[in-house]
């Protein structure tokens, strides 16, 4: 067992810059942006103090909505220096759900781009609060989000109500070095430093509570696993909003001095190009990402011959794809990570060395540190080896719980600290894990979690629905797609184009079921329970039966 480390992520910054100085930290190719871990540390303490004078405060909550913009790795780790709690939001995430995330958060400051796409994040906010279009900067009073005070724009407009990330990194002047030294060493690594919102298939989102502790060693973990060092040169074109981009990306690379190389939004060619140009070594990204760069037709011009190791994780992976990563793009040494945000995400991993047939048959065994036994669901029971059940685990790893959510908490981490994750799975005899299924009902689409109950909610409010039940159906594609299962309030009234426009713009796209079957009645058990397992299995008879 390696030691744990004891200190915060600013700290952590702090020392990786002492040791590896003068290495680069932070390429951003297409920018042309370049911090050596020096420069990092001193544009991150800058940003501390810009955040400390708008008067935030150690233990107040600032939301970040941006794709991975420079921006938002300065923020993750500014924030930790000076004590906030970095709320992390889905750019996908459209106005009824940014709206419950800012005010379930108890959000004070708010920073986020201009646009995403087609998407224009100002007009969302203002959509929100409308009372931003005439308040001072600072000094907003929502009757939505009585908390909301600040918003910080990323780009050169300026818009009513709203900082600038100028004006944040001018208000340095009133805030000196030692005000921010005198803040980071009133830390604990145990206080929380990130809330990452994810969801049960009960209710909606929960605020996962992430502490220093949490992340730093579980970067650090993960990147011994990897064998990543100093030398290392790491591609990010995975989201910095989920654990997988800001801990088993930025978090390992800091740990150990490596570079990080982030985009700003995924593109294969992007990917392939910039591994080529800055010589990365190592790559992240869930299987759909890897299968679009193989599947470039001019993947072959492309020298990524750089490349050693990286992460697959999101999804399972095909057997296919993996042994095309190892043997196509060279990185030979790739492993699979499996986790969940609760578990700050890492909980089991391949490792470096690891047989491909291991690497693709399995997510691998416990990290340092890590407890993982196999119970019978609903009970503590731990079950033979080579007998399904749920994955439980237990360690530093293990979230401090969900934001104001006590019962969510109790019923994720037991009396003994076992975090019950709701997956199945069975061990071997080397403690090596395969994930069979799941207890929860998620969908996991792209590497993206989908959680029926709220796309239900969202399509109970359709005036032509009577009822509404959401499942998981495979796709090559995307491992899993959303399908819909409708009792319509009259028959023959609605059809599944006016249902899907009905979700444009209000849910996020990949939320839109991409399959919608009417039905006057659900399967159900004797006690009027629906039976969804027995959805799917008419879903898959209906859609081999259906071209799609």
């Amino acid at each position: 067992m390696s030691e744990l480390l004891h200190v915060t992520v600013g700290k952590l910054l702090e020392q990786t810059a002492r040791n590896e100085g003068e290495k680069e930290a932070v390429v951003y190719h297409d920018l042309g942006l370049r911090y050596t871990y020096n420069e990092f540390e001193k544009v991150c303490r800058e940003a501390a103090r810009g955040f400390m004078s708008l008067g935030i405060d150690k233990g107040d909550h600032i939301s970040i909505w941006a794709t991975n913009k420079p921006e938002w790795l300065i923020t993750q780790f500014s924030t930790a220096k000076m004590g906030a709690v970095l709320v992390t939001v889905n750019t996908n995430y459209r106005a009824s759900e940014l709206e419950y995330l800012l005010n379930q958060s108890d959000t004070s400051t708010i920073i986020l781009m201009e646009q995403c796409k087609d998407h224009s994040y100002i007009e969302t906010l203002y959509e929100i609060v409308p009372e931003l279009k005439t308040c001072e900067p600072g000094k907003l009073q929502s009757k939505k989000l009585p908390k909301l005070k600040n918003v910080i724009v990323l780009g050169k407009k300026r818009y009513p109500g709203t900082f600038s990330w100028e004006d944040v990194m001018e208000g340095i002047d009133n805030v000196s070095e030692e005000m921010l030294d005198a803040r980071m060493e009133s830390m604990d690594p145990d206080d929380v430093i990130n809330m990452q919102y994810t969801s049960g298939t009960t209710g909606f989102p929960k605020g996962v509570m992430l502490t220093h502790s949490n992340l730093v060693n579980n970067g650090y973990n993960i990147a011994a696993c990897m064998k990543l060092t100093a030398k290392d040169r790491m591609c990010i074109p995975v989201p910095f909003f989920h654990c997988f981009g800001c801990v088993l990306g930025t978090m390992a690379c800091v740990s150990v001095g490596a570079a990080m190389i982030p985009l700003e939004e995924f593109n294969p060619e992007k990917v392939l190009r910039i591994v080529e140009a800055e010589k990365c070594t190592a790559l992240h990204g869930v299987p759909t990402m890897f299968i679009a760069e193989l599947n470039l037709p001019d993947f072959d011009t492309y020298n990524v011959s750089s490349l050693r190791t990286g992460i697959m994780a999101g999804s399972n992976c095909p057997i296919e794809v993996m042994k095309n990563v190892v043997e196509t793009m060279g990185a030979s040494e790739i492993t699979i990570v499996y986790g969940q945000t609760e578990s700050s995400p890492g909980i089991t991993q391949t490792r470096t060395d690891d047989p491909i047939e291991l690497r693709v048959s399995s997510v691998g065994r416990a990290l340092p540190n890590v407890e993982v036994k196999i119970v019978e669901p609903g009970t503590s029971s731990e079950l033979a080896r080579g007998v399904q059940g749920e994955l439980c685990t237990r360690g530093y790893h293990v979230m401090k719980g969900y934001y104001n959510n006590p019962d969510a908490t109790r019923e994720a981490i037991d009396e003994e600290g076992w975090l019950h994750t709701g997956d199945l799975a069975i061990m071997d005899e080397n403690g090596y894990c395969k994930i069979t299924g799941r207890l929860k009902d998620m969908i996991i689409r792209g590497g993206e979690n989908i959680y029926p109950r709220e796309v239900e909610e969202f399509l109970y409010q359709h005036p032509a629905v009577l009822d509404v039940q959401i499942i998981g159906v495979p796709d090559e594609r995307f491992g899993e797609e959303v399908m819909a299962w409708i009792i319509p309030k009259e028959a023959g009234n609605i059809t599944p184009e006016a249902i899907k426009a009905y979700c444009n713009g209000k849910i996020s796209r990949h939320k839109i079921p991409r399959y919608i079957q009417f039905t006057d009645q659900y399967p159900m058990t004797a006690s009027g329970k629906i039976q969804k397992y027995k959805l799917r299995e008419q879903s898959l008879g209906l859609l081999t039966e259906t071209p799609h």
